[in-house]
């Protein structure tokens, strides 16, 4: 499995290093602007920061997706697939590396996040008043929502989990495109239809399961734990049409 997972990390490492480059100098444009008196360029460098904490993290979650539909219609599957490993270790060194890449990168821009935020409104000396807003904002949405660090915490790690099991609901739909549809017409279609079904499903799920939880930590928790139990049901499901009905 280790060295499965170090095979998938070489694939991606390469736009990996490309985004903490670019994130790298998003952040000293940042520093530039707000100590320097910039305001133009502090506010491009806070847009480019935000975009690339957003699209990076899709973007990690999309290229597993997309790597696996290469590995699947492509001649290098031949490699992979006839490898002495059974399509559970493939696709679960996919899901591993994948969700260890998205949940650092979203730990990194969030505690980068963190930062520049503490940094801006402290160097204007409203810090204070910046939290004061927040607040008020948040208790005008909803009274349960506090904040603090671990209400962050858990709703960007539920926002992180929630997106690894949409990925895995991906694999579940490129599977079955090219395992058990290929060459039939409309496959695509029908691929696409099934992840929609999916992903409603589990949105359904999550929101049943916690529309009597009042605490927001823990409805966030909750959103987590099942997002990824989803995710380990769509891992397991993938894995096996894999095992049983592909054919390399």
């Amino acid at each position: 499995m280790r060295t499965l997972m170090k095979y998938e990390f070489r694939k991606t490492w390469a736009f990996k290093v490309l985004l903490l480059g670019a994130a790298v100098v998003a952040e000293i444009v940042f520093l530039i602007g707000l100590y320097g008196g910039l305001d133009r360029v502090l506010g491009v460098s806070v847009l480019l920061l935000t975009m690339l904490a957003i699209c990076g993290v899709m973007a990690i979650g999309l290229g597993s997706v997309v790597q696996l539909y290469r590995d699947m219609n492509t001649k290098q599957s031949y490699m992979l697939f006839m490898t002495p490993n059974s399509s559970y270790k493939i696709l679960g060194a996919k899901v591993l590396e994948n969700g260890i890449s998205i949940l650092l990168a979203g730990a990194f821009f969030f505690a980068l996040g963190a930062l520049d935020i503490t940094l801006l409104f402290a160097h204007e000396g409203q810090l204070e008043e910046l939290w004061n807003a927040i607040r008020q904002f948040l208790s005008q949405i909803d009274s349960r929502i506090t904040l603090d660090f671990s209400t962050m915490l858990t709703f960007v790690l539920s926002i992180l989990a929630s997106w690894i099991s949409t990925v895995t609901c991906a694999y579940l739909g490129v599977v079955i495109s090219t395992a058990l549809l290929n060459g039939k017409r409309g496959n695509g279609i029908i691929s696409f239809l099934i992840i929609m079904a999916l992903l409603w499903l589990s949105g359904f799920i999550e929101l049943r399961a916690t529309e009597s939880i009042e605490n927001v930590r823990t409805v966030f928790v909750a959103q987590s734990c099942i997002a990824l139990v989803l995710s380990a049901v769509m891992y397991v499901l993938t894995a096996r049409i894999m095992e049983t009905k592909l054919s390399v």
